[in-house]
């Protein structure tokens, strides 16, 4: 297999030498043109909804689906094994006018040239966006009816900046569909299930609705039957044309019979998630545990006298098509989500129904196959338990030491408890998964709005010292419970805020095909939106733990047992922002005083007691689809744009700078005493609370990790991360001197991956805010 290692030749990071012919020339091919945004799939939906006009919206959200299916124009690219594309042009960002059409119109002439994640938007489409889909969907989107919803109280704390709404523009993604259920028994089980269904039941729009989209699905394979033949027959290469009439075979039979090789499931998976992609244009419509639910396609292939080099050769393919799907968000969302984290996000190891360690040699060949690749997608996992083989151990730390940041780790002693402690049954809580970035959730059975909102439990404690700065006897217990009346003050309406985006999108947005690979949706005769999966969760994110902690601890230190100021005069400090006379306070509280990540009881045990009554207070509220609100705790990049909604705090950030990265990470440089002391403090933190998701970044010197040595130290690493029964972990194994060369020179380092939040993007996609907070990340040794 190929090693990723950078070719100073040619002055890019990343780039494979010697490596799979067919795989590298897939790749750079998906880099040669410019992103640019596409109408096509809004100009092909809108279309479809003026002809329905009057009809129930499920069933016009189908046949919106089912005419793009028809009308999309369709390729196959150089050396594709896999078919189905998004858009002809790789890359492309779609719009979707339907969800909000209003931020496109405010940002069309920015687009290209704004700070994070530019595309271009050419005169022409700009021209048809203007005159064609915006006066269209002009109040009659998903974002009017959700901004009609809102109350008062809830718009006064939106504008407070005490928790961000998400999902209000886009359709609805953080979800795997039951690619193990498609795949077992092929799309025309499908046709003639939701067939019957609809004879039994005429009046439910939920079996029409699906079939529509399946009948849709059976109709784009056989697109792609009559382009690879009519290829083929142009086709002078012959080893090409042959590659060409068996795709053509293969799609004929995907139409409707169930895959039984390796590359047949890999074609029908692709297709099932482009498919989900038309219908949602929505982020990590993840993929599972595809090592598990593949392998028995990858035994059967071999079996029949294929060879591992052409399944390591399609599995590649597959890899490279996840990097074709880029997501166009709006400026200020590509603050938070920056770097295009589509959300392919798979899963490997982990546990089986018996509780037993579930890695199999397909795990092995999905990491070596990633050492080729060497791209932001798939977002490759590894589910970590004290069961895990060595073996398996080592091979997620060499390809951890490649320093993309990939894979990255969840630990089975912590989830599989935590989805217990939620009603989830036992065999569906050991086959959890992960979507987006590190939310976790249970393949084909979970829509958990696992990214609904984020809450800044920083911005809490600001809003609390503020209103009790003229209070002459406050104490440090009364400033707690400030802080905790307005926790629950605000979780009430973060609460009613996302059930109103919920409605929006079970209103505007029900997702017919995704819903039939849900399980208990066809029993129950619901889509998703409208309650019919197995589990209902809404999941928030409690953000400035670390900052808070922080912050409390030199509130309690400096002012109420050295008595060193007053409450109100520091109040007063933080209003000046350090300055004036109190410029040589924030040297102090930043280097007189512990912070959290170098496992200091008290510090610690304060950002615990927070975040449990945050999650606590959550958990009593029940979301419109009857499930139950659960607390999460990263930060994708939004610790930038939080942090600018926050004035100074006692821990010494200044007004509108960054909160501590990642959601459960130390406030950079702020942790000195090394990694198993970082580890030390997390796991003081109740993680069984974090079901939705937490995040932990850790940065480590390449040289720590070098040779054997270096892995089996790192491996021991591991091993106490998950005894520590800490949720999750992820590293950067990057120099400060190489990432700062970068910055300056971008050119050189063009595939350079780094990690980010929950994901990797390459470094120079990245805007200088948050390449300066990657960079300043503590370098740990072992």
């Amino acid at each position: 297999m190929a090693t990723g290692i950078i070719d100073k030749e040619k002055n890019i990071a990343n780039v494979v030498i010697d490596g799979n012919t067919r795989i590298q020339t897939m790749k750079d091919n998906l880099f040669v043109e410019k992103r640019q945004i596409s109408l096509e799939r809004a100009l092909l939906y809108t279309e479809s909804y003026q002809q329905t006009e009057g009809e129930a919206t499920i069933i016009r959200r189908a046949k919106a689906v089912a005419h793009i299916l028809e009308k999309v124009k369709i390729s196959i690219r150089e050396g594709e094994l896999l078919v189905g594309n998004r858009t002809v042009r790789p890359r492309s960002g779609i719009v979707s006018p339907e969800m909000d059409p209003y931020w496109i119109l405010k940002e069309i002439d920015t687009i290209a040239t704004r700070p994070q994640d530019q595309f271009e938007f050419t005169e022409e489409d700009k021209k048809i966006y203007r005159e064609k889909l915006y006066p269209y969907w002009e109040g009659r989107s998903m974002k009017d009816f959700i901004n009609g919803q809102l109350t008062t109280e809830v718009k006064e704390a939106l504008k407070d900046e005490v928790f961000k709404l998400n999902q209000t523009d886009k359709g609805q993604g953080h979800i795997i569909m039951d690619f193990p259920a498609i795949l077992s028994h092929g799309v025309g089980y499908y046709i003639q299930f939701l067939t019957n269904k609809v004879e039994e039941q005429p009046e439910n729009d939920f079996f029409q609705a699906g079939l529509i989209i399946f009948k849709g699905m059976r109709d784009h394979f056989l697109r792609y039957v009559a382009l690879a033949e009519s290829m083929a027959e142009r086709e002078a290469d012959n080893e090409r044309k042959a590659e060409l009439k068996k795709i053509a075979a293969m799609c004929k039979k995907l139409s409707i019979e169930k895959p039984e090789s390796f590359y047949e499931a890999l074609q029908l998976l692709w297709m099932t998630s482009i498919v989900g992609q038309y219908e949602s244009n929505a982020s990590s419509l993840s993929l599972g545990r595809m090592d598990q639910y593949l392998y028995p396609f990858y035994q059967a292939s071999l079996e029949a006298g294929e060879t591992p080099e052409s399944l390591y050769e399609v599995l590649g393919d597959f890899y490279i098509k996840t990097n074709d799907v880029v997501l166009l968000r709006s400026e200020s969302s590509a603050k938070c989500f920056a770097g295009f984290p589509t959300g392919y996000t798979v899963v490997l190891g982990g546990l089986n129904e018996y509780g037993h360690a579930s890695v199999n040699p397909l795990s092995y060949i999905m990491l070596d196959l990633y050492h080729e690749v060497l791209l932001p997608q798939p977002n490759l996992s590894v589910r970590m338990n004290e069961l895990i083989p060595r073996r398996f151990l080592l091979k997620t730390c060499e390809t951890i030491r490649l320093g993309t940041g990939i894979p990255q780790l969840f630990n089975d002693e912590v989830c599989v408890p935590a989805f217990l402690s939620k009603g989830v049954s036992l065999d569906d809580a050991r086959d959890y998964a992960t979507v987006g970035c590190v939310e976790t959730s249970i393949p084909g059975r979970t829509y958990g709005l696992h990214d609904i909102a984020l809450f800044n439990l920083l911005r809490i404690m600001e809003l609390s010292m503020y209103e009790l700065r003229d209070k002459l006897d406050v104490t440090y217990e009364e400033l707690m419970t400030n802080i905790e009346e307005k926790i629950d003050y605000y979780v009430a309406l973060v609460a009613k805020g996302s059930d109103i985006v919920d409605l929006g999108h079970r209103n505007y947005a029900p997702t017919p095909f995704l819903s039939v690979l849900i399980q208990d949706c066809l029993e129950n005769g619901k889509d998703v939106t409208d309650g019919g999966a197995r589990y209902n969760f809404s999941g928030v994110q409690g953000i400035g733990e670390a900052n808070l902690s922080d912050s409390l601890y030199v509130i309690k230190k400096m002012i109420f047992e050295n008595q060193e100021m007053t409450f109100a005069e520091l109040v007063t400090a933080m209003e000046s922002n350090y300055t004036g006379k109190y410029a040589d306070l924030q040297k102090h509280v930043i280097q007189d005083f512990e912070k959290y990540g170098n496992d200091n009881d008290e510090i610690d045990l304060t950002a615990a007691k927070v975040f449990r009554h945050y999650a606590k207070e959550l958990e009593k509220y029940t979301n419109v689809r009857g499930g139950q609100f659960i607390a999460g705790a990263y930060t994708v990049s939004a610790h930038i744009p939080l942090g600018e909604a926050v004035g100074a705090t006692p821990d010494g950030r200044k007004a509108q700078e960054q909160l501590a990265d990642g959601g459960l990470s130390p406030m950079v440089g702020r942790d000195h005493l090394g990694p198993t002391a970082v580890l030390k403090s997390v796991s003081k933190l109740d993680n069984y609370l974090t079901v939705n998701g937490s995040l932990l970044n850790l940065k480590f010197q390449p040289n720590t990790l070098k040779g054997q040595q270096g892995l089996n130290k790192f491996a021991d690493f591991l091993m106490a991360f998950t005894k520590l029964k800490i949720q999750h972990v992820q590293f950067n194994v990057q120099s400060k001197a190489t990432l700062i060369d970068a910055q300056k020179h971008p050119e050189k380092y063009t595939g350079l991956l780094v990690r980010v939040a929950g994901y990797s993007a390459f470094f120079v996609d990245l805007n200088k805010q948050i390449q300066d907070d990657i960079i300043a990340r503590v370098e740990h040794e072992l």
